[in-house]
């Protein structure tokens, strides 16, 4: 098993490019089974999410082939409609292909899903919202399963869920009829995938806004596509920079996908020059306390959550971060903890009182971002922080380690 060794009290300085998002890359890459042909990712992680979900299409009968950042997918013919627990077990964004083989085959059978272990994050509004588009869905033996193309409707999500809006603009380009989704997810990643899909074929108006529109089309071509760049990877090595006081330049993705992080980082004590593609991150003063509410985009995204925590451990006074997303995406406070930081849980506040020192410690990384933000307090901790369970890590930053060693941390994987 691999750990990740960080010595702490190294200051960081330099540039850093961020890659494809992990969030927008496996949709687009479900996206592509919706037209026979091939399609052409640019832009893409090479991270072990995308290759899960390489198996998952692959498993499906399409053909994926990675040259450098690029993905060519063939989807002409698909020779099967499961997503097998085995691989959907591993990565919960493989539920997105529901959508898309519902559009393109009029049938699916999905496992389940897996994910990282930061809270239930039901698939009931998916399949509530295909089911108002017409199709028959059942659910037994750990799978859903789905038959029926999308008819148009009216179709208002109890909650702004990413993966149902995803499955539903998925489902309903190939449907017949004009769908309205209300209450969409607005990330940009939900952008991203309309972009694709119009460039696809498809006629959808009002993504990235709480009402989409899609008018349902007979077939759709395949298309050439760059993912756009990784906020949440971009908003993770802004957070290193103002815990190692920079300056760090992080560049790749659009700064106003991440207005609110920039605006907690400000009131944080944290200087910013923003460009059109890049920010820059430096801190000269103590690290001033600042509460944060999670909640879907446009708000504090949770996928932040843990790294701002770290940058609050050591801020010069109290605060309380809010989870309004996710309920158990606090476990991250219990490693944190065994590094110095006080940290108090009751229920989705986490109340943290700054302390002036982390020290290192080995932790484990409970998920995703809970073990990028370890490795991040490991930047500020005195002494050696051991991470274990990096494959956590590994799901959605490519070359962490390498990345933050060019920024002058002394990290390293072992």
């Amino acid at each position: 098993m691999r750990s990740i060794v960080v010595t702490g009290d190294r200051a960081l300085s330099g540039e850093v490019r961020v890659g494809g998002a992990k969030n927008s890359a496996l949709k687009l890459m479900a996206a592509a089974l919706l037209a026979p042909g091939v399609s052409v990712l640019r832009n893409v992680p090479d991270i072990s999410d995308v290759t899960v979900m390489t198996e998952v299409l692959e498993h499906l009968g399409a053909t994926v082939v990675r040259t450098d950042h690029a993905l060519s997918i063939d989807a002409t013919t698909l020779t099967g409609h499961e997503a097998p627990y085995e691989l959907v077990a591993r990565m919960r964004a493989s539920t997105c292909v529901l959508g898309s083989l519902v559009g393109r085959l009029g049938r699916a059978h999905v496992a389940m899903p897996g994910g990282c272990n930061i809270g239930s994050r039901k698939v009931d509004i998916h399949i509530a919202g295909l089911m108002q588009l017409g199709v028959e869905i059942t659910t037994e033996h750990g799978f859903i399963d789905a038959t029926g193309r999308a008819r148009g409707a009216h179709v208002m999500l109890e909650f702004p869920s990413v993966g149902a809006t995803e499955n539903l603009l998925m489902a309903a380009s190939l449907g017949s009829g004009t769908t309205v989704i209300d209450n969409a997810a607005r990330e940009p990643e939900i952008a991203d995938l309309a972009a694709l899909l119009s460039a696809m074929g498809a006629r959808i108006d009002g993504a990235g806004t709480p009402t989409i529109t899609i008018e349902g089309v007979d077939a759709l071509h395949p298309a050439d596509h760059v993912v756009i760049g990784d906020r949440i990877e971009a908003g993770t090595f802004l957070v290193a920079g103002a815990l190692c006081e920079g300056p760090v330049t992080v560049r790749g993705f659009d700064p106003s996908h991440l207005e609110i992080v920039l605006t907690k980082l400000r009131e944080s004590g944290a200087s910013l020059d923003v460009g059109a593609d890049f920010v820059t991150v430096r801190r000269t003063g103590p690290v001033r306390p600042v509460d944060v509410a999670t909640l879907p985009f446009p708000g504090f995204p949770t996928d932040m959550q843990a790294q701002f925590m770290t940058l609050m451990a050591i801020a010069d006074g109290d605060c309380v971060i809010t989870e309004n997303v996710f309920e158990n995406r606090f476990m991250f406070a219990d490693e944190i903890a065994r590094m110095g930081a006080d940290v108090r849980i009751e229920a989705h506040h986490a109340l943290i009182r700054g302390v002036d020192a982390l020290s290192g410690a080995p932790v484990r990384a409970s998920d995703l971002r809970a073990g990028a933000a370890l490795v991040l307090a490991g930047l500020v901790a005195d002494g050696e922080t051991v991470v274990t369970d990096v494959h956590h890590i590994e799901r959605g930053y490519e070359d962490f380690v390498g990345k933050l060693c060019s920024l002058g941390a002394d990290v390293r994987t072992v």
